[in-house]
């Protein structure tokens, strides 16, 4: 039965490739999906694991991925989460439990091709830190899934400024130290690739085979689009306001009051200046609504300047108390030291 302590590790070589697979109801998919992996992954030169991470399963997915680790105990790893916690979450886990320098995500459902990870292999090889899987022939539904996946994809790479097709393909590989320091939270798996862009890394992508489901029921639906637009308004906030986000907050706080001016001065124009210009009669202040935008700007801007006061406190001891620095150190590079003269 599955523990919730991890097993201690063994003496092994640690492996070069870690292929990780978050799976959640998939009691028909992943059988056959362990013995693909074993055909295209044992003539590679590479030592390899394979990592299943049990998503909370309730259909016998747990007892079948205990069986395949009995059968491969040299290369199946597994891990069962007490409860449904989401992809994002199981992959994390993976992440988390993987020992190989090349990391290989997949889903579950047999609808990634194993064949293509000798491919992703060879693009990373040409100098490349992330390799991102393109499904260009996406073998799904078109109202509900291909079109709010090429909307949300087009929103992502505008607004991210990494020229990718299909950030929603689970199939990528990765080298480790460009996931160092990640953590996964929401739908923001998928924006892994993005993360690796702005800490500098070289993101390419690669056309990957994509299968029909043949077993199963998908687990993903049109709403996940409003998720993952979310997720990314989220790390772009992070991207260009974590350092600084008295900045984003002090900007929308000075435009709020400048608006409460603006209404200030349009209130004063009908009640005293309204009647001499234009012939109309003097509006009271009751009678329009500009008092109150007034009061609504206003406060609106004074709460915005606070609260990035309160977010820079924030920022500051988030920083300061793991001592992480704003920077990302490439290379340093010096010559031989010269001791001081006495």
């Amino acid at each position: 039965m599955p523990t919730d302590a991890p097993e201690p590790e063994d003496s092994a070589p640690a492996p070069d490739l870690s292929v990780l697979i978050p799976v959640f109801n998939e009691v028909e998919n992943v059988g056959p999906l362990h013995e693909e992996l074993e055909r295209v992954l044992r003539p590679l030169p590479l030592r390899y694991e394979l990592i299943f991470v049990d998503d909370g399963s309730t259909d016998g997915t747990a007892a079948t991925l205990e069986a395949i680790q009995d059968r491969a105990p040299e290369h199946v790893r597994v891990a069962f989460l007490r409860r449904n916690c989401g992809q994002t979450a199981a992959l994390a886990a993976a992440l988390d439990l993987a020992r190989g320098e090349i990391l290989v995500p997949m889903d579950g459902d047999r609808q990634n091709d194993p064949a293509d990870i000798p491919r992703l292999l060879d693009r990373l090889d040409q100098d490349f830190d992330v390799v991102s899987g393109w499904r260009r022939e996406r073998q799904d539904a078109f109202l509900t899934r291909k079109v709010p996946s090429w909307l949300a994809n087009r929103i992502v790479a505008r607004l991210s400024g990494v020229p990718l097709h299909d950030f929603g393909c689970t199939m990528k590989a990765y080298r480790r130290r460009v996931l160092e320091g990640v953590r996964l939270y929401g739908e923001m798996h998928r924006f892994i690739p993005i993360f690796a862009a702005w800490q500098g890394a070289k993101v390419t992508e690669l056309v990957v085979n994509h299968r029909a489901r043949t077993a199963g029921r998908t687990k993903y639906g049109p709403g996940r689009t409003l998720n993952v637009v979310l997720d990314l308004i989220l790390i772009r906030f992070f991207q260009r306001y974590a350092h600084r986000p008295i900045h984003l907050f002090g900007r929308i706080g000075f435009w709020s009051i400048f608006f409460s001016v603006l209404m200030f001065g349009a209130m004063l124009y009908y009640k005293f200046l309204h009647h001499p210009l234009t012939g109309y009669p003097n509006k009271p202040f009751v009678e329009t609504p500009l008092p109150l935008l007034v009061v609504l700007f206003f406060l609106m801007g004074v709460q915005s300047i606070l609260m990035g006061v309160l977010a820079e406190m924030v920022m500051r001891t988030y920083y300061e108390s793991q001592a992480k620095t704003t920077y990302l150190l490439g290379e340093v590079r010096q010559g031989p030291h010269v001791p001081r003269p006495s």
